[in-house]
């Protein structure tokens, strides 16, 4: 009888490791089972137990089971260590949302957390848990459980293998990727199996030995896929996108292996009990049937549906005819552009006024925003945008819960017909930073690692539930444990906060549905991540956004509706987001805020750029293609006044036109108490605020002509070739179908020099602060101006 020593050293090892992390990280966000104040409540739901009565439990069982089966070696219990994170992360998941697809692949989030814990516990196992006695152990042939593992990627692709991370070219065992990745991708599971089985099984013996064997054949096949990406992804271009696109891999396969990975150690077993004469058919057998598996399901077996798409609310359902159902006028999302309708592709460039947002005042006397009035639309369309995106609050639309407030829809309304007066489109945003308004309370004493954080804006106080977590912030804003729980209730529906504002918004849309200006509704801006991110950003985010286009819907509008990756694609430069397929809304934009090399996370800490400043164009765009829907960055900027922003703006600005992308510049003003611009001589933003006066300072001339550069706003069919700079362009574009919808807007006083081919009934008119060019386009079309 093996001593318990082992197991118990370890088992202890991993509850001082949990009683240090928590008490050491006070978020809870980075720990095994973290705890960040807020206190687990039956009105929550099970949810809010599930990591201290689920996860924690099967935590400690199964280091114990994997430390007396394969603690005898180091690297064996580190694996089997890695596997219990993982496990009992997905089983924690599962008890949140009882849906497979997504807490299986929601194991891989607790990669960076597993892996350094497991090197830790089998240290100290093996420094104090006794003598070890390795013995090896025989095993059968490992081709049958490879290839019932290999077999069953396709067939349970489920969320796993969905992200910027796998660039085409990427082997993955998704058959809408194409039957060629599939093949590839199957017979690399296969293989990669194989070798692990063999190594792992002499070691480790059961079905632990497969399982184990199968969770390193699943981060193997996530490096050979980081090094597939590395040669095909750009490589080396200055970030750390190929480091990160290496771990999202690895982390998908370690997850795949972890939660399907009982499969080998079953069928190890299994094949163990064939008699000795028929192993070596049966072995030749099964090396031929990863291969036939990969050719029949590559050209035959769709995969699973995403879990978000397969059980949704289906609220939004019958709505995929949205986009052709759109009232003349309207724009709406055709594919991956955003048109009039009329097939003339338009680009929506502008910029965010949030002079309407009921933001936090940190200084009495000093107001937080600036006065909206017409003059502010004259002057964005004097600089020739096209678009507002105009940042809304629900504490002030709904300060009494079912109620929306008359004056505040007013001012809303109000916004809207200035915007229409002077040619500009709206997209309504609801807007939120770190959750609500509230600041730290007085008297808090914030936990070490943490500060006293003012508040900003976003969800009234009603519709904000911390469970006593407190408002204290952790690097940032968004890093706070009352903000997080807040959005974590708001993910879950406690008290049914978020069917309110899947209420709010069909209310709204209700109101606006036969406004043609108001080009479309931003759902909710940048949302936090909460305490359970994939759950949350991914699968708890796409239900939220199907119930409120759903609303919308159901309320008559036929507006665009754009939605959001969660703040983690601000802060990192990429995201997971919603599952693809979450809603059948067929008229939806995809909007990821493009601050890399801006306000995220590595230039904060000093490191290079996680994602360049020109490739996070490249990752929106495929994250977009997966949802077939238009890409539009409805925030960038915000570079400050550091030395370089007008370098920055400029290669955005180039890299905008490349990919012939349209989106909104953050912000027009800035008021001095603004919490965002932290009290400082001036309000940011491109009309500047003398705060010495409350009067304006001289506006950011530098940026404001790098901006107003010349661009179509309209163009016929689809564009092939944009390039600007101020009031030179070339466009190159074709188009099916003749259409007079080509317009182009040049600023400057000097009338442009227009040369172009395929265009007739050119006309050039003068327009506040520049010129728009018309014309009719037919087949392929070129039109280059100069002065």
């Amino acid at each position: 009888m093996k001593s318990v020593r082992r197991p118990l050293v370890a088992v202890s090892a991993v509850l001082v490791l949990v009683v240090v992390q928590a008490v050491a990280d006070p978020t809870g966000l980075l720990a095994l089972v973290g705890w960040s104040g807020a206190v687990p409540t039956l009105a929550a739901g099970g949810w809010s137990f599930a990591p201290y009565l689920v996860g924690f439990p099967v935590l400690l069982g199964m280091v114990w089971w994997v430390t007396v089966r394969a603690g005898e070696r180091y690297w064996t219990l580190v694996t089997g260590v890695v596997l219990a994170v993982l496990v009992a992360q997905a089983l924690s998941c599962l008890v949140m949302t009882w849906n497979l697809a997504v807490s299986a692949w929601a194991a891989g989030y607790v990669t960076a957390k597993a892996v350094p814990a497991a090197l830790i516990v089998a240290a100290v196992a093996r420094w104090f848990g006794g003598p070890t006695r390795r013995e090896t152990h025989r095993c059968g042939p490992p081709w049958i459980p490879a290839a019932l593992f290999a077999a069953a990627a396709p067939l349970l692709a489920g969320e796993w293998w969905t992200s910027a991370a796998y660039a085409p070219g990427v082997p993955v065992a998704r058959p809408d990727r194409g039957p060629a990745s599939v093949i590839v991708a199957v017979l690399l599971i296969g293989l990669a199996t194989v070798v692990c089985l063999r190594w792992m099984r002499r070691r480790v013996p059961g079905v632990l030995g497969g399982w184990l064997a199968a969770l390193v054949a699943g981060g193997l096949v996530g490096f050979v896929q980081a090094v597939v990406a590395f040669a095909v992804d750009g490589g080396l271009s200055g970030d750390l996108w190929p480091a990160m696109a290496a771990y999202v891999a690895v982390a998908d396969g370690l997850s795949f292996g972890a939660c399907v990975g009982w499969i080998v150690g079953v069928g190890a077993v299994v094949v163990e009990r064939i008699p000795a004469a028929g192993r070596v058919r049966v072995a030749r057998l099964s090396a031929a049937t990863i291969v036939v598996v990969a050719v029949v399901v590559a050209l035959g077996v769709p995969a699973i549906a995403p879990a978000s798409a397969a059980d949704s609310s289906a609220t939004a359902s019958g709505s995929a005819g949205a986009a052709d159902a759109a009232p003349a006028g309207f724009l709406r999302a055709s594919g991956t552009a955003i048109t009039d309708g009329r097939g003339d592709q338009v680009l929506l460039r502008g910029v965010n006024v949030n002079q309407l947002v009921d933001f936090y005042q940190p200084k009495t006397g000093l107001a937080a925003t600036r006065p909206l009035t017409e003059a502010d639309f004259a002057g964005i369309a004097a600089r020739g945008f096209d678009v507002v995106r105009l940042n809304l609050s629900w504490s002030a639309l709904e300060p009494t819960r079912g109620t929306l407030s008359p004056s505040y829809l007013a001012a809303v309304k109000e916004a809207v017909g200035w915007a229409r007066q002077h040619g500009i489109y709206v997209v309504l945003d609801m807007h939120q930073d770190g959750w609500w308004k509230g600041a730290t309370p007085a008297g808090t004493d914030c936990r070490a690692g943490t500060d006293p954080m003012w508040g900003y804006d976003g969800a009234p106080a009603w519709a904000t539930i911390t469970d006593g977590a407190p408002r204290c912030q952790f690097t940032g804003r968004d890093i706070s444990p009352a903000g997080d729980r807040a959005f974590q209730n708001f993910y879950f529906d406690t008290s049914g906060v978020q069917s309110a504002l899947v209420a709010t918004w069909g209310r709204l849309a209700r109101v606006f549905r036969d406004e043609p200006t108001v080009a479309g509704y931003d759902l909710l801006n940048e949302p936090g991540f909460g305490e359970t991110a994939p759950v949350t950003t991914s699968y708890l985010l796409g239900r939220f956004y199907d119930r409120a286009i759903g609303a919308i819907r159901a309320a008559g509008s036929r507006q665009i509706v754009v939605v959001e990756p969660s703040i983690l694609w601000s802060g990192l430069g990429f995201d997971t987001g919603p599952a693809p397929g979450f809603t059948t809304d067929g008229n939806i934009v995809f909007s990821p805020h493009l601050y890399a090399e801006s306000i995220t996370m590595d230039r904060s800490l000093g490191l290079p750029p996680i994602v360049g400043l020109e490739r996070q164009f490249t990752l929106a765009q495929r994250v977009a293609a997966e949802y077939d829907a238009p890409l539009w960055s409805g925030e960038y900027g915000y570079w400050g006044d550091t030395a370089d922003v007008d370098a920055r703006l400029a290669r955005y600005a180039k890299a905008e036109d490349a990919n012939r992308l349209g989106s909104a510049y953050w912000v027009w003003k800035q008021a001095c108490g603004d919490p965002q611009n932290g009290i400082g001589p001036t309000g940011n933003g491109l009309q500047v605020q003398n705060c010495a006066t409350g009067g304006d300072a001289a506006p950011r001339t530098d940026l404001l002509a790098i901006l107003s550069r010349a661009y179509p706003r309209s163009a016929p069919g689809t564009l092939s070739v944009l390039s600007a700079k101020g009031p030179d362009l070339l466009l190159v574009g074709s188009t099916a179908q003749d259409s007079c919808g080509l317009e182009v807007w040049v600023p400057g006083a000097t009338m442009p020099t227009v040369h172009s081919t395929g265009v007739t009934a050119l006309a050039t008119v003068a327009a506040s602060g520049g010129w728009l060019i018309t014309g009719c386009a037919s087949g392929r079309y070129t039109l280059n101006t100069s002065t």
